[in-house]
């Protein structure tokens, strides 16, 4: 496995973390005790390769402070600055989550599930920021709600029963009858089951 051309395969999370690649937790993953600004200066300084120590005042980094703070006005966070990450709600964690996803820099982005748990409204909005904080960047998502895969999405890859029956276009997903058949319930007649079968031997 390589990321950017290089050999990433057995490195420990944080080295893979380090050169270039971020992902986020279906379970929310923060410091429940810690404000949402030092959560997102936390990252910073992890990714920037910072250790804590008793001779290392965090307050003078400045490059962790002004970069954290852009997170935080990335994510629509800022009202929330000194809040205790833990008394937010569950979708401004999940904002937050994300925010510490991207803090360090990373050009390649995992999410897992990153709208579960949400109502629709919720939904949209994290679809919405999702789409502006990773201009630029190759996002790769696991998502059972079709509505954000399709909101998010440049190419599609299904799987049913640890299968992946389609990989493509989000409207030639869309129009795939494997897909319907398998998320929709539809059952194929007779001369399309033929057909399909034909196209897939034909590959």
């Amino acid at each position: 496995m390589r990321l950017n051309g290089e050999e990433i395969a057995g490195l420990a999370p944080y080295e893979i973390n380090r050169r270039g690649l971020s992902r986020s937790f279906q379970i929310t993953n923060i410091f429940h005790r810690l404000s949402v600004f030092e959560n997102l200066r936390c990252a910073v300084l992890w990714s920037l390769g910072y250790q804590y120590s008793f001779w290392h005042r965090l307050a003078e980094l400045r490059d962790a402070r002004e970069r954290a703070e852009a997170v935080l006005e990335q994510i629509g966070l800022t009202h929330r600055h000194d809040a205790a990450a833990g008394t937010l709600t569950y979708a401004e964690q999940r904002a937050l989550e994300i925010g510490i996803t991207i803090a360090g820099g990373a050009d390649v982005i995992l999410l897992d599930e990153p709208t579960a748990g949400m109502s629709r409204s919720e939904s949209d909005h994290a679809v919405d920021l999702i789409r502006k904080v990773t201009v630029g960047k190759t996002l790769v998502m696991v998502e059972h709600d079709m509505s954000v895969v399709f909101g998010l999405a440049d190419r599609i890859s299904v799987l049913v029963y640890g299968e992946v029956i389609a990989t493509d276009t989000p409207e030639a997903i869309r129009n795939n009858r494997r897909v319907k058949e398998a998320y929709l319930g539809t059952t194929l007649d007779a001369n399309d089951a033929a057909n399909e079968a034909e196209s897939a031997g034909a590959h």
